[in-house]
């Protein structure tokens, strides 16, 4: 979730496209808000091993060039909040997702690392800058009379049934083009092999700016920022600890998320899978995205956001925790279900994080601000915790790095457990009952 810059006065937004093609234009952004991180991320979340042989990386290499990313992130925030309502939502998606499939053709050329970090850093222009302000935008239009987390629940549950339905023909296309038996696979057989994946990669995020141009209803910039009225909001903004609170909580669950990225590495490292039985397994798990963050917005709606996240992390702790502690063999079950979990647990705070802003009472007009400081603190883990995570796993390969780092992983969920006990005490919604 990234930042959206408010305005000076209240604007009405463009009316919703109705009937049909209200839901073709959501499926199209859902389609849009995850194949436009699937060159960024997914290439190398669920093709793990086959794509640190070929690119030469070490797990630290590949980390430290995520941290590139994560830095122009960062710095692309507020000035895509301002992009979003100066111009047509339609096209910053459009032009957003074919400039990012664009980099997927060079990323295909299987470049160097210093290609690699310049390729990095030009993805996070392309899908930060341009995209997600933007993709905000559009869902707060679409959603109309919906409660917005409910919304943004839909949203981010969709965009991870897109995830695995792409990441599992992508792995199709993996298993087709290499042997069965790792001892046969040569190293260009294995670089074709990857080639096609980022290809076809390359493909879909074309196709999402096709749907986004088809689909999407153009709309027109909202209106110029007030400077002293957003000043203003950002000092009110900043005194209220219930924000910085949510900023920790963002912090913790991301975390959990940027680990999903080494589950692969996990899987043929400590469990003992193949490339490919790796990389569909991954591609599986990431069903559960659609159940959880769907199923977790509906109970955060029944429930106080803040006492569902607490379920979530108290999950995590201890399925981490056992994770840090258990190796394969007996335990072989007991590790694939404690993996499922964190999946499962990690999908639903991704879903409900965002409807802590209605639980605390942020003022409506400040909710740009607001989702802005969370967005730049809570997402800092795209630079930090890949360099971090792996320093941990080249420090001690094998099953070792990989208890470190689920021991990491049971401390950050710790810290979100903590942090989301104290917001619930603060939470005026929770003073109410």
């Amino acid at each position: 979730m990234q930042p959206v810059l408010l305005l000076s006065h209240p604007v009405p937004p463009p009316p919703a496209p109705s009937g049909r093609h209200r839901y073709l234009a959501f499926f199209s952004l859902v389609f849009a808000g995850e194949i436009v991180f699937s060159l960024p991320f997914h290439v190398a979340r669920y093709f793990r091993p086959t794509f640190l042989e070929v690119f030469g990386l070490s797990n630290a290499g590949l980390g430290d060039i995520f941290a590139v990313y994560g830095l122009t992130a960062m710095l692309a925030y507020f000035p895509g909040g301002a992009l979003a309502d100066r111009f047509s939502t339609r096209k910053l998606l459009t032009v957003s997702l074919l400039a990012t499939a664009a980099g997927g053709l060079y990323l295909a050329q299987i470049p160097g690392r210093g290609g690699m970090s310049g390729l990095f850093a030009y993805w996070g222009i392309t899908s930060i800058l341009l995209f997600w302000a933007a993709m905000i935008r559009a869902t707060r239009e679409w959603g109309g009379r919906l409660a917005q987390g409910r919304a943004f629940g839909i949203l981010d549950g969709g965009r991870g049934l897109v995830a695995a339905a792409v990441a599992s023909v992508a792995v199709l296309l993996l298993s087709r083009a290499l042997p069965d038996a790792a001892e046969n696979i040569s190293p260009a057989a294995r670089r074709q092999a990857l080639q096609g994946v980022i290809y076809f990669y390359v493909l879909m995020t074309a196709a999402g700016g096709g749907l986004v141009w088809l689909l999407i209803p153009d709309s027109d910039a909202t209106g110029p920022v007030s400077r002293s009225l957003l000043r203003q909001r950002i000092g009110t903004v900043l005194t209220q600890r219930t924000v910085w609170l949510q900023a920790v909580i963002v912090v913790c669950a991301y975390c959990g998320y940027k680990g999903l990225d080494n589950y692969a590495l996990y899987a043929t490292e400590v469990i003992g899978m193949n490339e490919v039985a790796a990389a569909g397994f991954t591609a599986t798990a990431a069903y559960l995205r659609p159940v959880a963050a769907i199923a977790a917005g509906f109970l955060a709606d029944r429930l106080l956001a803040s006492r569902t996240i607490v379920l979530w992390f108290l999950l995590l702790v201890v399925s981490y925790g056992l994770l840090a502690l258990l190796s394969p063999g007996a335990a072989t079950m007991a590790i694939y279900a404690n993996l499922l979990v964190t999946f499962g647990a990690v999908f639903a705070l991704r879903g409900v994080y965002f409807a802590l802003l209605e639980e605390t009472r942020v003022q409506r007009h400040a909710t740009g601000v607001a989702v802005g400081l969370i967005s730049v603190i809570g997402f800092t883990p795209d630079i930090f915790f890949a360099p971090l995570a792996g320093r941990l796993l080249d420090a001690s390969p094998g099953l070792p790095g990989h208890q470190h780092f689920f021991a990491l992983l049971t401390a950050m969920a710790l810290l979100g457990l903590s942090a989301v006990l104290w917001l619930h005490r603060l939470s005026p919604a929770h003073s109410a009952r």
